[in-house]
């Protein structure tokens, strides 16, 4: 295969070098692109490359400019080009500029500053700082800004202040943007650019400014010492150019869109931010200029809008008059209005870091705000409900709540899980009545229930729970709310769980608050709301047996109706969910046979500590956080483990038998009172058990028996549940041999293979025998 490759790639060749000279960059390139395969371009390049080499072997001074051009497009396509690298220093140390702007252009290019041939470039880069052609200079502090490494910053440094000192504008500007980088790679260095840099500001040139400005930002980010400096220095320069480009005539050179100079504004306005961040007298000699800024700029155009939001920007940051920061905020309320995506997002994000400052103002486009949450957008609508969010207090925590809910009922499937959790926590954290708190968790669950947590429904049983002037009247909405939207998942677990609580108060109209309608519910009504919402939500196991749950509890409330709910739950012993049919079976023994007890036992629940429920909460929502910040997503060499589940440590020899989960460490520690013994015997891994249950249900309830339940124990029954005994004693054994080998040396892994290895003898054995069963 290699061959053919090779044999492609050399016809290739061929078919390129024959219209191909190889003279000129003009040529190359015209070759390059006439390629129509991979192979004809590759075969292009390494011809070129060939002829390239053979150049600087044979020391042509005259193609020496010509090649590092072709080298440079060569590696803008991304082929290797080391092998050139001292062409570019040739180039560099000729007298000609023509040659020197090669040099530095393939020195930027191909070179970096980990490269060790650039340390040789050191003595040119001098001598080109201190040649008499200021575009020579121009070169070298181009390459010096982009290239410079700490050593050739402290070296170079002297030669830059003194450019920084030049009459020529363009000098003076590309050192000042030079001394930025020299400033990055050596802190040390910045005291020694603070004088020059607040000396630059005085220039009238807007790019020897906007250089000058940046170099003091620069400054500020790098030396408290300058920051101070700089305070003193440049505050009244600062007012000085941000009030003459505000209020200078039309130029040309310098306007965009109608705006002198807004590149300009925008970085006056960044440095005065910092200056005036933390300091008052600053931040009051700014004030005016600032207004002035806000009020002349025209909002009609980008470059306007861009001054206007660094404006506000500048003036939250500062130590600004509350008259300002108003003045602010009410510009990013006009940006809300704006058409344009862009800036209604930039202006809800400054809004939420706004509301530190000064929440009331906020407050007034509350309105505006609330519009953007209905917005098409969907950024736009995540952004602006967070913002919701933080404008909710006590004083408007009402009507916000109403907007909400009004719009959860029209809003896109993919937003109502986010709008409906921001709900549910508005509604838990400024609540402030219960009977407002119970209907608007019932409108939620009503309008999305499906996109309402568990342990949101958990809180208002709790809730329900401990409102005991509620409970009638909460069963009657829940009951209702049932009938129109029965296909909510979170409002059917909280209603029939209601239901089997309080169903006698739903069908005697107990607790009626004061203009409440009546409703006439039978007690059948009560069992038909809860049996259509068992045959509705059958797959969901917990939905299901919950349902299952009120229908016995309704068979203690309502005698009358106990023969229809016991056909209901004996329907359920072939439902093919464990769960569900396991207590179908639990249920119908109740029924049947417990009569004396079946009062005791289903009465109402107690009254849930909602205290201790809500610390629990918060432990463990806490709990989550901490997990989801420390705990990695992918533990190395090691198990995907799921967001907020921290992996566990490692334990000598923990685990033997691989049946513990993964998400919990396994104990280590032995046990000795009767009851932790009996905990070793039948806590041998939550996974493990599941599977001998299933083999139990399986081995006694086949899908295919006819009547898929054993009616009662025969002889083949009973050696089958030996044999189930047998593995369940096979299992314990191996258990306790776990524990022992846990306190032996852990790095006897062989033991692990065995045990595992009897275990399943045992199984084979076992499921052997109960073939043999089947046939007879």
């Amino acid at each position: 295969m290699d061959t053919v490759e090779k044999i492609v790639e050399d016809f290739a060749s061929d078919i390129a070098m024959s219209s191909f000279s190889g003279t000129r960059l003009r040529d190359m390139i015209r070759a390059i692109r006439a390629c129509k395969t991979a192979a004809e371009e590759r075969a292009v390049v390494r011809c070129e490359c060939a002829a390239i080499r053979t150049a600087i072997s044979e020391n042509e001074p005259a193609l020496r400019h010509r090649n590092m051009a072709k080298l440079m497009f060569i590696h803008m396509l991304g082929y290797p080009t080391h092998f050139a690298q001292m062409e570019c220093l040739k180039l560099i140390a000729a007298a000609g500029y023509p040659e020197k702007r090669v040099g530095y252009l393939g020195l930027m290019l191909l070179l970096d500053e980990r490269q060790e041939v650039l340390m040789l470039v050191t003595n040119s880069l001098k001598q080109d700082l201190n040649h008499p052609n200021q575009f020579i200079v121009g070169l070298a502090l181009c390459a010096l800004g982009n290239i410079c490494s700490a050593e050739m910053a402290r070296d170079l440094s002297p030669e830059v202040e003194r450019l920084m000192r030049s009459r020529e504008v363009n000098t003076k500007k590309k050192a000042a943007l030079c001394s930025i980088r020299i400033v990055r790679k050596v802190p040390d260095l910045a005291e020694n650019f603070m004088a020059l840099a607040a000396s630059l500001l005085k220039e009238k040139h807007h790019g020897v400014l906007i250089s000058a400005i940046q170099l003091c930002t620069e400054l500020c980010k790098a030396s408290k010492d300058a920051l101070e400096y700089l305070r003193k220095n440049c505050i009244e320069g600062l007012v000085r150019i941000l009030r003459d480009v505000s209020n200078s005539s039309y130029a040309p050179e310098y306007d965009v869109s109608g705006i002198a100079d807004p590149f300009l504004h925008i970085r006056v306005l960044k440095l005065m931010r910092i200056l005036g961040q933390g300091d008052a007298n600053c931040s009051e000699y700014m004030n005016d200029i600032l207004a002035q800024v806000a009020t002349k700029t025209e909002s009609n155009k980008n470059a306007g809008n861009a001054i206007l939001y660094e404006c506000v920007q500048t003036i939250m940051g500062i130590e600004a008059t509350s008259g300002l920061r108003v003045l602010a905020i009410n510009i990013l309320g006009r940006f809300l209005s704006n058409r344009d995506n862009n800036i209604r997002y930039v202006a809800l994000n400054m809004l939420m870091r706004a509301i530190a400052v000064d929440a009331l103002a906020v407050q007034r486009h509350r309105t505006t705000i609330l519009e953007c949450v209905k917005d098409a957008d969907a950024s736009i609508r995540k952004r602006a409900l967070e913002l919701v969010f933080l404008l909710v207090n006590d004083t408007n925590v009402k009507p916000l709540t109403k907007e909400l809910i009004d719009y959860l009922s029209i809003a896109d499937p993919d937003f109502k899980g986010d709008l409906t959790s921001k709900i549910c926590s508005i509604v838990e954290k400024f609540s402030q009545e219960k009977l407002w708190y119970l209907d608007q968790m019932f409108k939620v669950l009503s309008l999305a229930g499906n996109h309402v947590k568990d342990d949101v429904c958990h809180a208002l049983i709790v809730v329900l729970s401990n409102a005991s002037e509620l409970q009638g009247y909460s069963v009657r909405s829940l009951y209702k709310a049932l009938q129109a939207y029965g296909k909510q998942g979170s409002l059917v677990r909280v209603a029939v769980w209601c239901i089997g609580e309080y169903g006698e108060m739903l069908v005697n109209n107990v607790g009626m608050l004061d203009g409440e309608e009546k409703i006439t519910v039978t007690e059948s009504d009560a069992v038909d709301a809860v049996e259509i919402a068992l045959n509705r939500h059958s797959a969901d196991a917990t939905t299901g047996a919950m349902c299952l749950v009120a229908l016995l509890k309704l068979s203690s409330r309502f005698p009358s109706t106990s023969e229809r709910v016991k056909q209901i739950v004996a329907r359920n012993k072939e439902n093919v969910v464990l769960e569900l049919q396991q207590r179908s079976i639990e249920f119908s023994s109740i029924i049947q046979r417990h009569q004396s007890i079946r009062s005791s036992l289903l009465e109402r629940m107690p009254v849930l500590d909602e205290a201790s429920y809500l610390v629990k909460r918060a432990t463990a929502t806490q709990a989550t956080i901490s997990a989801n910040k420390l705990a990695p997503t992918v533990a190395p060499g090691g198990l995907k483990l799921p967001n907020g589940v921290a992996k566990p440590t490692s334990a000598p020899l923990a685990d033997l038998l691989d049946l513990s989960s993964d998400g919990a460490p396994a104990s280590t520690t032995t046990s000795t009172t009767p009851n932790d013994f009996l905990q070793d015997l039948l806590g041998i891994g939550g996974v493990y058990l599941q599977l001998l249950a299933q083999i139990f249900l399986w081995t006694f309830y086949p899908l295919d028996h006819p009547h898929h339940r054993m009616a009662r124990l025969d002889k083949r029954s009973l050696n089958l549940f030996m044999l189930y005994l047998k593995l369940s004693i096979c299992s314990v054994v191996c258990h306790q041999l776990h524990l022992f080998l846990q306190r032996l040396n852990p790095h006897i892994r062989y033991l692990k293979t065995w045990i595992c290895s009897m275990v399943c003898h045992q199984v084979h054995l076992f499921l052997d025998q109960k073939k043999q069963f089947t046939h007879q």
